[in-house]
């Protein structure tokens, strides 16, 4: 399986046939509103450079925002999920000594690459799990990614 290693995002994940499913923007701002999340997706996206997935995860240290479908991508709209973060990713924090106003863009990404990772080579299922994280049953994103590969394209 190859990678495009120049697909721009922080982090992309493909399914388990190679197909992009996943694309994350990470991002340390905190306190982020949908709406604002919404505009910075649409200018992100409007720029054209970037492949398509039907999942765009925006991760913030404290929310996480979640659009799917790929055939609206280019309208700004809210996300389809809004989820709180920090059951997610306080753990991470702690294991790395830092917290979520401190963290830089890098440690962040790092961070939800370990976090994805998890998800992608789970042996168990995510329902016998941490129930802050439903929603990756509830939109499809769990069954789309695991059994994938992640890319972490770091800034060099």
């Amino acid at each position: 399986m190859s990678f495009n290693r120049d697909n721009n995002w922080d982090l992309s994940v493909d399914d388990r046939s190679g197909q992009l499913m996943l694309v994350v923007e990470v991002k340390t701002k905190r306190n982020a509103s949908p709406e604002w999340a919404g505009r910075l997706r649409r200018n992100i996206l409007a720029h054209g450079t970037f492949p398509k997935a039907p999942y765009f995860l925006m991760v913030f240290p404290d929310r996480f925002y979640l659009w799917t479908g790929v055939d609206d991508q280019l309208e700004q709209r809210e996300p389809d999920y809004s989820i709180d973060a920090r059951p997610i990713l306080q753990p991470y924090f702690e294991q790395a000594g830092v917290s979520e106003d401190k963290i830089s863009g890098q440690s962040l990404e790092l961070i939800v690459a370990l976090w994805l990772g998890r998800i992608i080579h789970a042996s168990e299922p995510l329902e016998d799990t941490d129930t802050s994280q439903q929603w990756l049953i509830e939109s499809g994103l769990y069954n789309a990614i695991t059994g994938g590969n992640f890319e972490h394209t770091a800034a060099a």
